[in-house]
């Protein structure tokens, strides 16, 4: 298999309001009917405007208390907090948390980074699923993948996962396969939609303006699974 991730310039700085799907058809052109779209979460926030004014938030005592402690702007600990369906853990000044979707992340994914001004944030759009479907479906590529920056227990770095998809079925379970001696493989289910969204994110640098990658060659499943799936079941999850 060969597969091809391109960086997809001239983008223009996203806006509240800004219809994405165009965006990136004017950026890509006719775009080959199987190639993936991962398109960065912050763009999609900034577009469905999931952008928060800090200057609305009022600190509970908690998040008061919290930032002061650790030096922080409380109102950026309060909407991580209100972002939150659970606490995972708070400590040391890292506050990781469960997410109304059901991810667990750092800030329940609360972000000021590539958002201009000094008070305002960004959150996580209502429904990943749900916006990477109707840009897939404007755009005519095969599958969207919508990304975000999560960390990993055991592992130091940061990559790229997937939070929103469409198009393709975010799991490869191989339980009914075997191995090259003839073993059966018992606990392999491969995270593609997480490794693609990784690979993605090579060619999406930081502060590069590249919030989206185009990758040809890959030979994905269709289907339409939500990206819920690839967070791990609470009686499975040694952690919580």
């Amino acid at each position: 298999m060969s597969i091809r991730i391109v960086g997809l310039t001239g983008l223009p700085e996203v806006r509240p309001g800004d219809d994405l799907a165009a965006l990136i058809r004017s950026a890509s052109g006719p775009l080959d009917a199987a190639t993936i779209v991962v398109i960065a979460q912050k763009v999609v926030s900034k577009a469905e405007n999931a952008i928060v004014d800090l200057r609305t938030v009022t600190p509970s005592d908690l998040a008061a208390a919290w930032a002061s402690q650790y030096g922080k702007d409380p109102r950026l600990i309060e909407l991580v907090l209100c972002q939150s369906r659970r606490i995972v853990k708070m400590d040391r000044g890292v506050i990781i948390s469960e997410t109304s979707h059901g991810f667990v992340a750092a800030n329940a994914g609360v972000d000021q980074s590539n958002v201009p001004g000094e008070h305002f944030a960004t959150i996580l759009p209502a429904d990943p699923d749900e916006s990477a479907r109707r840009i897939r479906e404007s755009v005519g590529c095969a599958a969207v993948i919508i990304s975000d920056t999560f960390g990993r227990p055991w592992r130091e770095g940061l990559v790229n996962v997937a939070i929103g998809v469409s198009g393709l079925e975010p799991l490869l379970d191989l339980r009914v396969t075997v191995d090259r001696c003839g073993r059966p493989l018992q606990t392999s289910t491969i995270a593609i939609a997480d490794e693609l969204a990784a690979a993605a994110g090579l060619v999406m640098g930081k502060s590069d303006g590249i919030p989206v990658a185009l990758i040809t060659g890959f030979a994905s499943k269709t289907g339409e699974i939500s990206a819920k799936v690839l967070a791990r079941a609470p009686e499975k999850d040694l952690f919580r």
